[in-house]
């Protein structure tokens, strides 16, 4: 959690959290069940708002109408658009437009915009990166230093590797791209448009609109390997 949110959240008793709370339901916000439930002083939550248990809402974040915060979110100078719906989600310093789908297990990182209607699936992190409108990353990738196009799939389990261990580099990937799973974009380097990878792929080198890239070892099958090692637990 950052530690601003931290600082925040040591001035909030329980009489301030409810008081809160109630100035919200009176603007219009739905608020079925209040456990777990913290708006700070300084948090915009449009009427029409649903706010469900465990969220937290502070710093100088807004939500705007019809979006649906929780269950289980964290929000710390967030700007939310309408009709997105964040679920187990902790954001910070960042913005998500409209209509956008995220979590569950989602985690947003400063200097990052969420454009409309991208979805975000579960266990995906985004840092200081912009991802355009109608991009799905629905599973298990990291999106670091990126510049994610429109209509961008991403396939279960890609990272862009945007660090050295000395300095950090860019990614980007062009409108329509493809990107297979478990794929490795090494930054510096650029997707073109309509441009896929295939599947286990370790991309060091751009690849050009509408090309295919692969990037990985040719199969190679041992017949009866496992004869003649055996035996191993469970084989006779």
């Amino acid at each position: 959690m950052n530690k601003n949110a931290i600082e925040e959240l040591k001035t909030v008793d329980e009489n301030k959290r409810l008081e809160n709370i109630k100035k919200a339901v009176e603007k219009g916000v739905l608020i079925p069940c209040t456990h777990g439930v913290i708006i700070g002083d300084n948090a915009e939550i449009s009427a029409g708002a649903l706010v469900l248990e465990g969220s937290i809402i502070l710093g100088n974040s807004t939500v705007g109408e019809n979006s649906v915060i929780g269950p289980n979110s964290l929000l710390y100078n967030m700007k939310v658009g309408r009709d997105t719906h964040l679920n187990a989600f902790q954001g910070c310093e960042a913005e998500i437009m409209d209509g956008c789908d995220i979590g569950p297990f989602v985690h947003v990182r400063p200097n990052s915009v969420i454009k409309n209607s991208v979805h975000l699936g579960n266990f995906v992190e985004v840092k200081n990166s912009t991802v355009d409108e109608h991009t799905s990353v629905s599973h298990l990738t990291y999106v670091g230093d990126s510049d994610v196009g429109k209509y961008v799939n991403f396939g279960c389990g890609c990272v862009t590797v945007n660090y050295t261990g000395k300095a950090k580099f860019r990614t980007t990937v062009k409108d329509h791209c493809f990107i297979g799973c478990n794929t490795n974009l090494v930054a510096p380097v650029t997707v073109g448009e309509y441009g896929y990878t295939a599947a286990g792929s370790t991309i060091t080198e751009d690849v050009p609109d509408n090309a295919l890239a692969i990037a990985r070892a040719r199969q190679v099958n041992k017949i009866n390997w496992v004869l003649k090692k055996k035996p191993y637990k469970g084989m006779e």
